[in-house]
């Protein structure tokens, strides 16, 4: 692990997490009245779950299986993410270009992960 990196905070993955969900956030306020507990409900959950279980994983860092397993569970919420913003754009809530955009920026998102998940020795604390 950097010796620079004392938080989860300081993560550029949380970073990100935390900038994909406040748009999310901030496009779902204009999504239609009817979908507040239900398609707002959901991809707003998911967006901030990523945030959520990535502080989770940092606190997690003295077990690699623990540490590995929680990020798993970033990544599943972040797919799920994607699924909720792909829904979205083709009930006409999102434009497509927007939805491409927070895609590929949840895509980012998964590949710092999957770098995490494939280097956790990096991470852990001894």
């Amino acid at each position: 692990m950097s010796d620079l990196i004392k938080t989860y905070k300081q993560l550029r993955v949380y970073q990100n997490a935390i900038q994909g969900s406040m748009d999310i956030f901030h496009l779902t306020k204009h999504f239609p009245r009817e979908e507040t507990y239900s398609l707002t409900d959901q991809i707003r959950r998911s967006s901030r779950s990523v945030c959520a279980n990535l502080a989770e994983a940092w606190r997690k860092r003295r077990y690699q299986a623990a540490f590995i397993a929680k990020l798993n569970d970033v990544e599943s919420e972040a797919s799920e993410t994607q699924v909720w913003i792909e829904l979205a754009c083709r009930c006409g809530y999102l434009e497509v270009d927007k939805a491409n955009e927070l895609d590929t920026f949840y895509n980012q998102i998964l590949a710092q992960l999957i770098l995490m998940i494939k280097d956790p020795n990096k991470w852990l604390i001894r």
